[in-house]
């Protein structure tokens, strides 16, 4: 799908249209959204970055998500002028200049800061907003020099996008996500995050996402997905928190997953996109403490990803289950 069809589609008639979630936890599933909330959505996300009519917008993101949607939906509410580029790794490449507003995914900007043109114009984005995905520490250090606003999202498809942004770039840069005016979170009895936004959910969403709340309780940080708890001989691992720490000592792409195990119950495994599996051991042990180790180490040809390029944890899993 393109931006016309999209427009076609979104001009239709109708009172709402299909999208899908993005299958990082399993297999993509449908769901129909109201344009109303849509529509909500984007004003607000227009307000609170200051964008108006005229300033142009880069879409660089596959249409088939909500991502992507959401950029022409803030096109169309708020007469934001539409680049159209086809999603790649390198979606500044080409340009002259520098659009407004654009979203990325987290390797979108990775790959743009590796070419010095690139790097000039995703420095001269006024406003650049990153999600569906991690933004670890290193490109986070990197970006936080620029003198442009960079934000990290927080948000999923059923919140129609982002619910919630955090300053990467400058001195407001913060660890701490600030959600829109209109939206509350508060923590399940099981420390996971729950969101109240009326304009774009009419009920309270709870997700999957362990979050812990800033002493303000309107603030949030990301700990990891609460599916992505490993728990072995008695200890619960978060599986993010030991790639967080893995990250500046192995410079190949991995994964930490798990697989069912005799003694532990649920072992700690590293898939490394590497035939280097001793320096993988080595790295981990110099960085985790001895019960977060992975029991198995595994060289894999790729890391499986999802079509918008977050970790594909299901299918890693059964990666690591077959390599018995």
């Amino acid at each position: 799908m393109n931006a016309e069809e999209f427009i076609r589609e979104w001009n239709d008639g109708s009172e709402r249209l299909l999208v899908h979630t993005s299958g990082s936890t399993g297999a993509p599933k449908p769901m129909w959204v109201e344009k109303s909330r849509m529509k909500a959505s984007a004003l607000t996300t227009c307000r609170f970055l200051g964008l108006n009519a005229g300033d142009t917008a880069l879409l660089c993101m596959p249409l088939d998500y909500i991502a992507g949607k959401m950029m022409v939906v803030r096109a169309i509410v708020c007469g934001l002028r539409l680049i159209e580029v086809p999603p790649s790794g390198h979606p500044l490449a080409g340009l002259k200049s520098a659009p407004t507003f654009a979203a990325m995914v987290p390797m979108q900007v990775y790959n743009s800061l590796r070419v010095a043109e690139e790097r000039r114009l995703l420095g001269s984005i006024s406003h650049l907003i990153i999600g569906g995905g991690a933004i670890d520490n290193d490109m986070a250090a990197e970006l936080a020099g620029f003198g442009n606003a960079v934000w990290s999202t927080y948000g999923m498809t059923e919140t129609l996008s982002h619910i919630a942004l955090r300053r990467l770039s400058g001195p407001e840069a913060s660890e701490w996500y600030t959600p829109f005016d209109g939206v509350s979170v508060s923590l399940t009895p099981d420390g996971c995050l729950a969101i109240d936004a009326p304009d774009v959910c009419a009920t309270t969403i709870t997700t999957n996402d362990i979050a812990r709340l800033a002493p303000d309780g309107r603030r949030f940080r990301i700990i990891g997905r609460k599916d992505n708890v490993i728990c072995s001989g008695g200890i619960k691992i978060q599986a993010e928190e030991v790639e967080r720490m893995l990250a500046p000592h192995i410079g190949s792409p991995f994964i930490v997953t798990k697989r069912k195990d005799p003694k532990y119950g649920e072992a700690v495994v590293l898939l490394v996109q590497s035939a280097d599996t001793a320096g993988a051991e080595a790295a981990c042990r110099s960085a985790l403490p001895k019960y977060w180790q992975p029991h198995h180490i595994i060289s894999v040809c790729r890391i499986p990803t999802t079509a918008t390029g977050k970790p594909a944890r299901k299918e890693a899993e059964r990666l690591a289950e077959e390599s018995r």
